[in-house]
């Protein structure tokens, strides 16, 4: 799937109006089962794959820049 390849590859998926925004942190680069986090509302969660894959879907997220992290690596 293109959005898991660029999760991947560190784009950052968000909507800035909603401060949303889901991502796989770098360390969890070459991981079987890597994690990624999902931030709405000044609140993180680690998510699976395919819960970040589901949020990204839902929400509609694109990729964006994100307050502290600035843009996506891709």
């Amino acid at each position: 799937m293109m959005v898991e390849a660029k999760l991947k590859a560190g784009v950052i998926f968000g909507d800035t109006e909603n401060q949303e925004y889901v991502y796989m942190p770098g360390s969890e680069v070459g991981i079987a089962q890597p994690v990624c986090v999902y931030e709405s509302a000044g609140n993180r969660a680690d998510v699976d794959m395919q819960e970040a894959l589901r949020l990204v879907r839902v929400r509609s997220l694109r990729p964006a820049r994100h307050p502290m992290l600035g843009e996506s690596s891709c």
